[in-house]
């Protein structure tokens, strides 16, 4: 099981880049282990506090000093549907540590915002932010120094890379994390995108336009599409972090619990007090990192982990570049079809094989390292297997299935979809961007088009329902960077310009902003890099300048020179409007500290 040389080199580029950091980052993680994991560096003041709420046999057990003690950080609220299921799982957890001779306490709970709920609306511009403000909460619920390991039960688009930058914060402890599922399938998500745009038309009203999206979103579970939320979860599992084969087990179902109770063992298992230590410093390394890149090329995933995956590893001292990013897309091939990327959700790629099927595919094929730590012991191997019930109910694995289930939503690499994977930098005068092409037809990955400027998403809308962009355009909407407004998802226009696109019009957009895990089939080039508040060159770019964006190439250009463009003077945007309200106040800081998206967007 070899890795192919070019994705070899890449690896070995990310370490001699990453060499001094990660260094030092896991002499940190040496020297808190050194110092000692366990509730024994505590006091009996210190002791005494920490297990006050506990039943008699706990305390006992955690006074004793022997026993593991498994902390649990949850993101459970009963607003979001991917994170309802996860209100039981603390007593599945605890049960399962209990059986296995352990304990179980519940550490903290971090905030899980649901950009579903706020696309389009002021508390979009906290969404990336939370990331952040979740990776501080972790940090705190584990900071007591009172457990042995961790289980993380969190899904979706923020609230997983903020888990794994807490986790590796405190490096010395073993993490699992734990699944909730996606919900079963509902409307299609072809047909719910169909009336998105009817409505977008004036074609159907509201009534129609909320029927819809109720029998898409309509029960616990992520959303069935394959945006930021299933991307975490493939992320999780190609990096050996989840169990096998757990990513996309509907929740409520005796699979799902059996996998929960797993984890909770398995990293009760895996602590210094046994014979498998696996902090998660030792086990997210540079090979688990570009295990996560090709996992994203190869389904096609979100545009936002071009920033978590920097983010992400930042954190482990791993000097992860766009370009490694960029890199492994034009070697990696896309091997799945799911929306937007397709017409299939995810339950149906799982139902072609899911996620074993894909790991023995990328692996036979050298498209992996094998040779990774995993929270399941062994290599990357042993998640080309697949979970069942036993005749007892108990939980069995399986080889991976030898052939996929459905060739149009899971194939080869022999038959790949395509022979490179989804993302694609874009570099040029004004400045370095990210775009996703897995989901735009191929006649389009060229677009030459006049500018058109607007400093809010809305004006788009307005702009469309008025019936002025009836014509070939690029959309250049500025002001959107983490800096500006905390760097919000830009979803809202997708049905305008998809309708624009389907009447036959080139359209495009280029932004310093981001767009949705579930956007695809626009031609676009985001998060562009340095942003307009920074005095960018997106920000020098008027009305009616050409610009070229070529997906096939990597280029993006506004058709000037390099002197008319050095001189022209940048553009000023009123923003006060996006520092107060709905919590804005809050996040004054992170704006003024945070990094460009190239380096994360983050301010940590």
């Amino acid at each position: 099981m070899s890795v192919k040389h070019e994705i070899s080199a890449i690896t070995a580029r990310v370490a001699e880049r990453s060499r001094a950091s990660r260094e030092a980052y896991l002499e940190t993680v040496e020297e808190n282990i050194a110092r000692g994991v366990t509730r024994a560096a505590l006091s009996c003041s210190n002791l005494a506090h920490g297990f006050a709420a506990c039943g008699v046999t706990d305390k006992e057990k955690l006074a004793g000093e022997v026993v593991p003690n498994l902390g649990i950080i949850t993101a459970y609220n009963d607003m979001l549907s991917a994170h309802q299921p996860y209100k039981d799982y603390p007593d599945l957890i605890k049960q399962a540590a209990e059986d296995a001779g352990g304990v179980a306490q519940v550490a903290a709970g971090v905030p899980a915002m649901c950009d579903g709920v706020t696309q389009g609306q002021p508390g979009m511009e906290l969404s990336l932010f939370s990331r952040d403000v979740i990776a501080m909460a972790t940090g705190i619920g584990l900071s007591h120094n009172m457990f042995d390991a961790a289980v993380f039960l969190g899904i979706c688009d923020k609230i997983v890379p903020g888990l794994i930058m807490g986790a590796l914060a405190f490096g010395h402890v073993p993490a699992v994390f734990v699944p909730a599922g996606p919900m079963p399938s509902g409307l299609p998500n072809d047909e719910k995108a169909r009336i998105r745009q009817l409505y977008a038309e004036g074609k159907v009203g509201r009534d129609e336009l909320l029927k819809a999206e109720s029998a898409s979103y309509h029960s616990p579970g992520t959303c069935t599409f394959y945006g930021t939320a299933n991307t975490n979860q493939m992320l999780m599992e190609i990096m050996g972090l989840h169990l096998p084969g757990a990513s996309f087990i509907n929740p409520g179902t005796p699979l799902r619990d059996a996998l929960t109770k797993a984890a909770a063992k398995r990293a009760l298992a895996i602590t210094a007090l046994g014979n498998e230590f696996t902090p998660i410093g030792r086990l997210y390394d540079e090979k688990s990192v570009v295990n996560g890149v090709v996992g994203l090329h190869a389904t096609g995933g979100s545009t936002n982990h071009a920033l978590h995956l920097v983010a992400m590893a930042r954190m482990a001292g791993i000097q992860l570049t766009l370009q490694d990013i960029s890199d492994l897309s034009d070697i990696v091939p896309l091997l799945a079809r799911v929306y937007p990327n397709g017409l299939a959700d995810v339950n149906h790629f799982h139902a072609a094989g899911g996620m074993p099927y894909l790991i023995s595919q990328l692996l036979q094929n050298g498209y992996l390292h094998e040779d990774v730590k995993t929270v399941w012991g062994g290599g990357l191997s042993g998640y080309a297997r697949e979970p069942k019930l036993g005749s007892e109910g108990q939980l069995v694995y399986e080889d991976a299935p030898a052939e996929s289930g459905n060739e149009n939503i899971l194939s080869t690499p022999a038959k790949p979809f395509r022979s490179n994977g989804g993302l694609k930098v874009m570099k040029g005068n004004l400045g370095t961007a990210i775009s996703k092409i897995s989901a735009v037809k191929e006649e389009r990955h060229i677009i030459e088009a006049p500018a058109l400027v607007f400093h809010e998403q809305q004006e788009i809308i307005d702009a469309f329902k008025a019936g002025k962009l009836d014509r070939d355009f690029i959309a250049v909407l500025r002001f959107q960077g983490p800096k500006a407004k905390g760097m919000p998802e830009l979803h809202k226009m997708t049905p305008p310009l998809g309708v624009l696109q389907d009447r036959g019009f080139n359209v495009a957009l280029v932004t310093d902003g981001r767009m949705s895990g579930a956007s695809g089939k626009i031609p676009s080039a985001i998060h562009l890099t340095p942003e307009a508040i920074d005095g960018g060159p997106i920000s020098k770019v008027r009305d009616g300048d050409m610009i070229r964006l070529d997906a096939t190439t990597g280029n993006l250009e506004v058709l000037i020179s390099a002197a008319e463009l050095e001189a022209r003077p940048t553009a000023k945007a009123d923003l006060s409007h996006n520092q107060h309200g709905l919590g804005r106040d809050l996040f004054a800081t992170f704006r003024q500290m945070v990094n460009g998206s190239t380096e994360g967007a983050t301010p940590l």
